[in-house]
């Protein structure tokens, strides 16, 4: 089944009949989202009310939801875009953005030296997460699959272990060569073995890269067969991880990723959905912070410092808490991310009310907002009561410009923040 890519950012709206190019230029390649698709969206949206997107007429309105949705051999790339009015970004571009933040909050751990060890090039999102987890199987595949005792019970012709002697009489009293029994079993067939077996079934179904296909193939021929077992959100939470079983984490939440926001077609079985999609004001966020805790040695940086702010004479109390609260020499200074483009306009009002509160809350000598866009700092006093005469109280919006070069970025980001920590 070859598959078809449609490439978009973030709101776009896609509609039946639009036509999209996909793959080298020189391939001349294009699929056209058509009234099957639309279906299918408008169904699993129906099903499961989820917020990558909105169903307009004739077609869907994407959210600030990035990812990838996978209908059947359609895929969806979803890729961020900020700033707005700059056209000359191609969708490379801000792959390599996207795919750069992921790994750099931890969204593409691996056991391997260095993500360069992965053979797919494309640097396609969803390639790299197949691959990622095919990659982990194969480290826990040569390391060795653990051991782990189980209890059983059922049926055997050799009595070993404890004689379950009411179920005995129930089931064998016309066997009596058979005896009912009870033990504990220390074998490969256990859940975390069972997990990762249900998620290679799963790859060997949706995916449809021809350069996996082989892997995960002998993979299925080599991995010990395990019974199928349904995988919910409960499965999962009931894991606990040891010293023995700590080499399975990485693989265990590609797994969780995978299983539980994969969405089968239960009426034709063509038209399987996966959606991996992520919210890109949380994923700016924490790109901000593990930059900021990174870079940024000196200060003490943390999420999200919560305080109570509000409680009913009965009911629950509200909690305020700004994104990034950083200490240098015991003063305060708060951060507040927003992944939007401002345009040269002024932040909202509801914005900068927000950040009023914080220098009075947190007792912060400065308080600044975050976006992507063209780098830029413009400080900015609130007034005092009288709506005539400026505070002392200060708050900056610093706008900084996407890159491709992660790293650079990064470094960029923290001299910035650096900067306005320092001036006065």
């Amino acid at each position: 089944m070859k598959r078809k890519i449609i490439s978009v950012f973030e709101h776009s709206i896609i509609r039946v009949g639009d036509k999209f190019n996909f793959g080298k230029p020189e391939e001349k390649n294009s699929v056209i989202f058509d009234e099957k698709h639309l279906q299918e969206l408008q169904k699993f949206h129906g099903s499961n009310e989820l917020p990558f997107y909105k169903l307009v007429n004739k077609g869907i309105k994407l959210t600030e939801f990035v990812g990838v949705l996978q209908v059947g051999n359609l895929i969806i790339e979803v890729l961020p875009k900020a700033d707005k009015n700059d056209e000359n970004k191609e969708f490379d571009t801000w792959r390599k953005t996207l795919i750069g933040m992921l790994r750099a909050v931890g969204a593409f751990n691996i056991h391997a030296p260095s993500s360069s060890s992965l053979s797919i090039k494309s640097n396609f999102l969803l390639d790299l997460y197949f691959e990622l987890f095919v990659k982990e199987v194969e480290y826990l595949f040569n390391m060795g699959l653990i051991k782990k005792y189980r209890r059983t019970e059922g049926n055997s012709f050799a009595l070993k272990g404890n004689i379950l002697f009411g179920k005995h009489l129930q089931k064998n009293i016309t066997h009596q060569e058979r005896f009912y029994i009870k033990q504990s079993t220390y074998d490969k067939e256990h859940l975390l073995h069972q997990i990762l077996y249900k998620t290679l079934l799963l790859l060997k179904v949706i995916n449809t890269n021809v350069a996996l296909s082989s892997r995960i193939g002998n993979l299925l021929l080599n991995f010990p067969e395990m019974l199928e077992i349904k995988v919910t959100e409960l499965t999962f939470n009931k894991i606990v991880l040891h010293r023995k079983t700590e080499e399975y984490k990485n693989a265990i939440e590609i797994s969780k990723l995978l299983l539980l926001n994969y969405h089968p077609d239960l009426c034709g079985g063509q038209n399987n959905v996966l959606a991996l999609m992520f919210d890109m004001n949380l994923l700016w966020e924490q790109f901000i912070y593990v930059t900021l805790r990174k870079y940024l040695s000196n200060y003490e940086v943390k999420k999200q410092t919560s305080k109570n702010f509000w409680k009913p004479k009965n009911g629950n109390r509200t909690t305020i808490r700004p994104d990034i609260f950083i200490t240098y020499n015991k003063e305060n200074y708060v951060v507040d991310t927003k992944w939007k483009n401002l345009g040269g306009n002024n932040p909202s009002s509801s914005d900068l009310q927000q950040m009023y509160v914080y220098h009075d809350y947190f007792e912060t000598n400065k308080v600044a907002l975050v976006y992507p866009g063209v780098n830029n700092i413009i400080s900015g006093n609130y007034y005092k009561a009288d709506g005539q005469n400026r505070s002392d109280k200060q708050c900056s919006v610093i706008s900084i410009n996407s890159q491709s070069d992660i790293y650079q970025w990064q470094g960029e980001i923290s001299c910035k923040i650096k900067n306005w920590l320092k001036n006065d």
